[in-house]
């Protein structure tokens, strides 16, 4: 018998449940992370027992989703979701069922959940419950619909993304008929929030297999959801530069980069602005402007994807820049390093050096050797600004404006554009960064400017 070792609270509360007469398993995702060897996010917990049931035999518990019976139960500060047994009643938006309804039956429960793989419980005293084959699928490395496919999509469109991610994070393939379903049914997946689509593609993206991207693609689903990708997948690159079409490049360089949040949203949406960008000259295409472009086609998908501020700041800031890099090795040079890395600010210019390093690998072999060495002289002349500390920003300056006012430069607009100015020339010049020598400079400055 397979035997899951679950935390000490969850067993607990399994415990209470039994002893007071009532079934309890931990259920889904723990179940199927344990039987992988993989560590659970959370140990949710199904039951028997009604949620006034389970309130009475906790003594601190949230009715976090009572409505459709979930209890969290708080055992030693860590929250466990305990949810009654439930029968989901009739869906008409292909999101959320009208009413649910409560039942005794573990074996209804499981039919309503989206994949066999999840539709698996286990407790100590009788091991796996597996009632639709999670099991044999677990060993095929398949996802299947429990039940007939169309319903379970038909039920809840979500789970038509729910398939591609779990893909994309397990390495499974997704089984013939729900597959079919998928392709069928991907148009429902406009009635889903895009809140919730936000979450599942992130997911997806940020998984172990970015790649997935194409079987959406192929499968129609981001036509509904990204249609922006659909024109990248089908727009060639006629160019020595690159092998690939947009789409297919931009999947290369998502695998190609660590699974960073704004790092593979970056990847995912750097040329996003070819498409439009494109001209053709002599059979070769060229895409002046795409950055530009690009920014503000992403920055219309990060909005319509409902993400925070900063996602939408520092995506489409790299963006813009991904393809600002010197022209050749001979080229790169310390100081226009050092103004860039002020611009873009060091946290941002370290994922910069990253986006470029995966661009570059996705592309063919023409130059490749010297696109590799430019990154790789400009990287190098970036840590060594970190590693000398060298000024960055108006903060870092050995001036402030109080300061600049001691020698008597007014408060307000000329005082920040002198500060602006000394900040231009220490970017220059490091070793100008230096009380008196700045000092000297704005004297000097304001000397020449009441001389004209």
């Amino acid at each position: 018998m397979v035997q899951i070792k679950m935390p000490d609270e969850a067993r607990e509360i399994i415990q209470t449940l039994e002893q007071s007469g009532y079934e309890a398993y931990i259920v889904g995702g723990c179940v199927r992370d344990s039987i992988l060897g993989r560590e659970p996010m959370d140990w949710d917990i199904t039951t028997s027992a009604s949620p006034e049931q389970i309130k009475e035999l906790f003594s601190y518990t949230i009715d976090t989703g009572i409505e459709h019976g979930t209890v969290t139960v708080m055992k030693n500060h860590c929250p466990f979701e305990v949810t009654t047994y439930r029968v989901d009643g009739k869906y008409e938006d292909h999101r959320r069922p009208n009413e649910v309804h409560f039942t005794k039956s573990l074996k209804e429960d499981l039919l309503r959940r989206d994949f066999t793989i999840n539709a698996m419980a286990y407790n100590d005293r009788e091991g796996i419950v597996d009632i639709y084959n999670g099991m044999d699928d677990l060993k095929k490395k398949r996802i299947r619909c429990v039940g007939v496919a169309s319903q379970r999509f038909d039920e809840d469109a979500l789970r038509i993304l729910r398939a591609l991610r779990f893909q994309a994070q397990l390495g499974f393939e997704i089984e013939e008929e729900t597959k079919k379903a998928i392709q069928k049914q991907a148009k429902f997946l406009r009635d889903i929030s895009a809140e919730r689509i936000q979450v599942e593609l992130d997911k997806l993206l940020r998984s172990a297999h970015p790649e997935v991207m194409e079987n959406a693609y192929k499968l129609g689903v981001t036509k509904i959801i990204l249609p922006e990708f659909d024109r990248m997948m089908e727009t060639p690159q006629n160019n020595p530069h690159h092998k690939y079409s947009v789409g297919m490049h931009t999947i290369m360089a998502l695998k190609n980069i660590e699974p960073d949040h704004i790092l593979r949203w970056t990847m995912l949406l750097h040329d996003v602005g070819k498409p439009d960008a494109k001209t053709s000259e002599n059979g070769r295409d060229h895409f002046k402007k795409h950055p530009v472009i690009g920014e503000k086609i992403a920055r219309k998908i990060i909005r319509r994807l409902k993400f925070d501020n900063q996602t939408l700041k520092q995506v489409t800031k790299l963006i813009l820049w991904h393809d600002r890099r010197f022209a050749s090795p001979e080229e790169v040079n310390k100081k226009t390093t050092r103004h860039w890395v002020s611009e873009l600010g060091p946290e941002l210019f370290e994922k910069l050096m990253k986006v470029q390093k995966a661009d570059i690998s996705a592309q063919s072999d023409y130059q490749l050797e010297r696109k590799k060495e430019v990154l790789s002289k400009t990287n190098a002349y970036f840590q060594e600004i970190l590693r000398e500390k060298d000024c960055l920003c108006v903060k870092d300056l050995c001036v402030g404006g109080k300061d600049l006012m001691e020698i008597g430069v007014p408060q307000g607009k000329e005082l920040g554009e002198l500060l602006s100015w000394l900040l231009e020339k220490v970017l220059d010049d490091p070793s100008l960064n230096e009380k008196d020598i700045l000092l000297r400079l704005v004297r000097e400055k304001r000397e020449q400017e009441e001389c004209l």
